[in-house]
């Protein structure tokens, strides 16, 4: 790069827009390069999720940043996992944990995958995933997942967090890198005969002009989408869920480090412990309840009798845009696309998005070059991402409303799924599906397993034969003592909170 100055300027703010300011920031503080970003004050934040997963942790160690900083400023609270409750209805497997895998599992992961295995293969044996991780203990017993320095094991953990408080903290940290903030709104695009961004116009009439601009205005996508008219590919096809609504509560004397996914009539419900406040929302498709109906179910489901409380709606639109990056425009967010906070992966594909710009930009000596690399790079993790949360609709054994029945039978999912599901269930070792596929690299085969299995995707009980010796090679008495024997390392979450009680 020369010496002459770059200007990069973010529209929008959040946590997606101040993610991209702080790592574009730290990546770049040698080059010469101005970021400045701009902000509606009319314009407020969506902040329909609260949770991330591990990969938030290690987006902080690079911007230099402790969890003594921004975790008491955020009312942030650990997470181990996501436990899903009533999503089947097969006999013990209404409830299970989805854990983020750490390295004392590597230890029990064989026996998971061994009972797993048979049990499909119609062999009676042991093959819920609680069984084998150290993040259900861990959550059962609401510890938090940080060791004394002397455990020999790295532990996966991701946060929840206050999002609009994330932003700001955020927004302090990109200030001291150097990002320059600007509140303004704008009301136009204006592009060059090339086609590319000229420069932005607000409505007080000021020129905001760049040579790169990130698209972080949400679901309007004001740069992208609608001034550079790169198309929306929609998912509602597989993906029926376009709205929620949301409730805070208060928090207990209990702060479990998981989210709770909870499947209701017509979409599911999130609970995330922060440390003054749960926040809670009822994720549900508009073509099947109206929001006045998903709104009762959802008072009914969290106990909330009067209307004391004030309920806040929401919509968006489930999908991708066909490109993320576009002439001099990179989308991050809302504005690039939205498969809904089932996972919590929102925030992951932020930050997948910026470091893999950050390293296709620079390898291209700040030009274009590498555009189509990396749009195919990250629309294929935005497919995978998609891919997997399908699979969770897909699999359900539900049928209570037409919304569920719906789900089970729905056959517009993709090949790459169709062809996981055909080799669970054919009872193949889909690690070889998932790796000839190359999709291990975004949910590895552990989560897959996790998944399928956890719902109860096995034959029925009636089909199975008890094994021989070789099938009952693992003991789970001796799993759930080593288990056991690793939690005692683990403190009390609201302890290593400080918090009170």
């Amino acid at each position: 790069m020369n010496n002459q100055k770059k200007r990069i300027v973010i529209l929008g703010g959040g946590t997606a827009g101040w993610i991209a300011a702080n790592l574009m920031a730290t990546h770049w503080q040698e080059q010469n390069i101005e970021i400045t970003l701009v902000e509606s004050p009319d314009i407020g934040i969506i902040g329909v999720g609260e949770g991330s997963t591990p990969p938030l942790k290690g987006f902080m160690e690079t911007i230099g940043v402790t969890e003594s900083e921004w975790m008491p400023e955020c009312q942030a609270t650990y997470k181990v996992g996501i436990t899903f409750r009533n999503w089947s209805t097969k006999p013990g497997f209404t409830q299970y944990v989805h854990p983020f895998l750490s390295q004392p599992d590597h230890f029990t992961v064989p026996a998971f995958f061994h009972n797993s295995f048979l049990r499909r293969k119609g062999v009676d044996l042991d093959g819920h995933p609680d069984h084998f991780f150290l993040a259900t203990h861990l959550i059962e017993k609401s510890l938090a997942p940080i060791t004394p320095a002397n455990f020999p094991f790295e532990i996966n953990y991701g946060y929840h967090f206050d999002s609009a408080l994330l932003g700001k903290f955020l927004a302090k940290v990109a200030a001291k890198k150097g990002v320059k903030y600007q509140q303004a709104t704008v009301t136009s695009v204006v592009l060059d005969e090339a086609g590319n961004i000229d420069y932005l116009k607000t409505d007080a009439d000021q020129v905001i002009k760049a040579d790169f601009y990130v698209d972080s205005s949400g679901f309007r996508s004001q740069l992208l989408q609608q001034a550079l008219k790169v198309p929306f590919i929609s998912s509602a096809q597989s993906l029926f869920n376009d709205a929620a609504v949301v409730f805070p509560t208060e928090t207990g004397d209990r702060i479990e480090p998981q989210t709770v996914s909870t499947a209701l009539k017509y979409g599911w419900a999130w609970k995330i412990p922060l440390r003054h406040r749960v926040g809670n929302g009822y994720v549900y498709s508009s073509s099947f309840c109206d929001k006045d109906k998903a709104e009762a179910e959802f008072r009914e489901h969290l106990g909330l009798t009067g209307a004391d409380i004030e309920a806040r709606h929401l919509k968006f639109k489930i999908g991708r845009a066909e490109k993320q990056w576009h002439k001099n425009c990179l989308a991050v967010g809302l504005s690039q696309g939205f498969i809904e906070p089932l996972e919590a992966t929102a925030l992951d594909m932020v930050q997948e998005t910026v470091v893999r710009f950050i390293e296709a930009y620079n390898k291209g000596g700040f030009t274009n070059q590498y555009e189509d690399e990396f749009n195919t790079r990250i629309n294929g993790r935005f497919d995978a991402v998609r891919d997997y949360i399908v699979c969770h609709y897909r699999i359900t054994s539900r049928t209570d409303t037409d919304y569920w029945l719906e789900c089970g039978r729905n056959e517009k999912i993709s090949n790459s799924l169709r062809s996981i599901l055909t080799s669970w269930v054919s009872g193949q070792n889909i690690t070889d599906e998932l790796e000839r596929q190359k999709l291990d690299a975004y949910f590895p085969n552990v989560s897959w397993n996790c998944l399928l299995a956890g719902k109860g995707v096995y034959p029925n009980k009636e089909q199975l034969r008890p094994g021989n010796e070789l099938a009952h090679r693992y003991k789970l008495a001796d799993i759930r003592r080593y288990i056991e024997g690793c939690g005692l390392n683990f403190r009390p979450h609201r302890e290593l909170l400080g918090l009170a009680g």
